[in-house]
């Protein structure tokens, strides 16, 4: 078996649900016929003990024939060794399979997710995410690992069939007939539980959205003291997602019962005829034993078929959200025939507001308002449409691979993954960046941080960096982006949440690290303002002013007057 996850996941069929699933086994086709295979020899080996159980009472007991009985009872211990052996087989490949479905799926929503960028959270919900990645791919999963025992089933209970018609029409009818009753009867369960179950999976997801919201805003929350008021809706909420668990597990409750009770009551059915054809001499004792052994026998395969049922329909489900997922498209879609950048460096231009930032510079952006900086970033990184340039080249005319390997825009919703330290800030586990991310952690002024850790660069950060103050996480988002050193870094607010001293050793050592780049702040401190190597003033999204700091605050009063409240907060 080849070791998972694969490398290349390849492009999913998601046109349909089904074709996705489908899509899934013609990928891992070798593992799933052979899991298939062995479970239908593991189905079949349990199929016929009965009857050679059957055949070794009538040797031994009617016929008091020991040489046949001691062939009857080798080929039991055959088939036992068989149906162990398969049994394990059957089971690992299951496995296999059921992981290989879940991390393809896994590798495939993980991709889409990275090409979506900001467009994926502006059209699915965090919990509906989540749900993907948890949920979802474990009922996939499923649906591939079900097949082995499932197509198992179906071909005992037909072997059983015939074994029976060859001894008992009026019994083998009732195999024929009854099987397909007692799927219709199960089957009858399984929509509605289906349906009580997508109902729970949604508030599940909005519960999950909800929580994420609360935690990511909980000082803002506390601070206008709404904190009673969300955790009342958020009450209200477990309480509906409660009632919807209920829900569900009425109809599983049912389910389950029914599970017992209509295959037992086969059971009795088989046995109390078998043993009325017995006394009446149509059948043998060896047969009378076989046809119970059958009817103890078929409960299992019955319920196997409808565990199959169920888990295939919730795979379809789950297939159905992975499919809307991978439907999603980008806001800013490619090219149709996409340019080609110049060698070397040139100007990044941005129309709209007037801005040019010009390589090898620390140009610095003061915004009247936040948003506005935070809107300029947002065009220079193509996160949104804009009349920008590279070197004279439309952003929107180049791949967005391109843009993003050539424009990095850091801003303070990026986020620490859990993992080495190392590996967090784009260094190469093998420790050959680490002097690279040493230059950048005096930059950023955080050699303390990683100085402080118990096993430096090789502590395992926790997840979001739970571990770091808000101001450690900032200086080390900032090592991360000057690590990737990209051809122009956009950099919003990077100091915003540490101290004056901190701040001005970012200041005062940022432009060196990033020499001969191009380089973009925005900010409205003095301390940032001041050493950079060109300010620009935006006011109402255009550039009203620009030049050197000091240069501005003694010829722009709005200039100062923003400075000076960015100084006073």
């Amino acid at each position: 078996m080849r070791s998972l996850p694969v490398a290349d996941p390849g492009v999913p069929d998601h046109r349909s649900a089904t074709r996705y699933l489908w899509w899934l086994a013609v990928r891992t086709w070798p593992s799933l016929a052979a899991g298939i295979a062995w479970g239908i020899v593991w189905m079949l080996s349990q199929a016929l003990t009965p009857a050679v159980i059957g055949k070794a009472v009538d040797a031994g007991l009617v016929d008091r024939d020991r040489e046949a009985l001691l062939t009857w009872g080798t080929v039991l211990l055959g088939l036992g060794l068989v149906q162990a052996t398969t049994g394990i087989l059957r089971h690992r490949v299951a496995v296999f399979n059921w992981l290989g479905a879940a991390y393809r799926t896994v590798q495939v929503t993980i991709a889409q997710a990275n090409r979506l960028g900001a467009t994926l959270p502006k059209r699915l919900a965090t919990g509906e995410v989540v749900s993907i990645g948890t949920a979802d791919i474990n009922h996939i999963g499923n649906a591939l690992d079900i097949t082995a025992r499932g197509t198992g089933a179906v071909v005992a209970i037909v072997a059983i069939a015939v074994i029976l018609f060859s001894a008992s029409v009026p019994l083998g009818l009732v195999v024929v007939i009854g099987v397909p009753v007692l799927m219709a009867l199960v089957g009858g369960l399984i929509r509605p539980l289906h349906r009580r179950q997508q109902a729970y999976r949604d508030e599940q997801g909005h519960l999950t959205t909800r929580a994420g919201d609360i935690v990511t805003g909980l000082r803002v929350v506390r601070g206008v003291g709404g904190e009673a008021t969300f955790a009342a809706r958020y009450r209200a909420d477990s309480q509906t997602l409660r009632s919807a668990g209920v829900r569900v597990a009425r109809v599983e409750s049912v389910l389950e019962a029914a599970q017992v009770l209509l295959p037992g009551a086969f059971v009795v059915l088989v046995v109390w005829l078998g043993a009325r054809f017995a006394l009446r001499g149509e059948i043998t004792p060896g047969q009378l034993v076989a046809f119970y052994g059958y009817a103890s026998f078929l409960v299992s395969p019955l319920r196997t078929i409808t565990e199959a049922i169920d888990k295939m329909t919730r795979g379809h489900v789950a297939a159905r959200r992975v499919v809307a997922l991978l439907d999603l498209r980008r806001e800013l879609p490619e090219p149709d025939r996409p340019a080609r950048l110049p060698e070397g460096e040139g100007d990044l231009v941005d129309e709209e507001s007037g801005l040019v930032v010009r390589p090898g510079r620390l140009t610095a952006v003061a915004a009247n308002a936040p948003e506005e900086a935070a809107a300029i970033a947002d065009r220079l990184g193509r996160y949104v449409d804009g009349e920008v340039t590279l070197c004279g080249v439309p952003l929107r005319d180049l791949p967005l691979a391109t843009v993003r390997e050539r424009i990095l825009v850091a801003d303070n919703d990026g986020r620490l993954f859990s993992g080495p330290l190392r590996e967090e800030l784009g260094g190469d586990p093998s420790g050959r960046d680490d002097e690279r991310i040493a230059a950048a952690l005096a930059a950023a002024s955080a050699a303390d941080i990683v100085a402080a850790l118990p096993h430096g660069l090789d502590t395992v950060v926790a997840e979001r960096g739970r571990e770091f103050s808000g101001g450690q996480q900032q200086r080390l988002r900032l090592v991360r982006a000057l690590v990737t050193d990209p051809q122009v870094l956009v950099l919003v607010e990077p100091t915003s949440a540490v101290d004056a001293h901190t701040e001005a050793r970012i200041a005062e050592r940022l432009g060196v690290a990033r020499a001969g780049r191009a380089t973009v702040v925005c900010s409205t401190s003095p301390l940032v303002l001041d050493r950079a190597d060109h300010v620009v003033f935006v006011e109402g999204g255009k550039v009203a002013a620009e030049g050197s700091h000091r240069e501005l605050l003694a010829t722009e009063p709005r200039y100062a007057a923003v400075v000076t409240r960015g100084e006073e907060t």
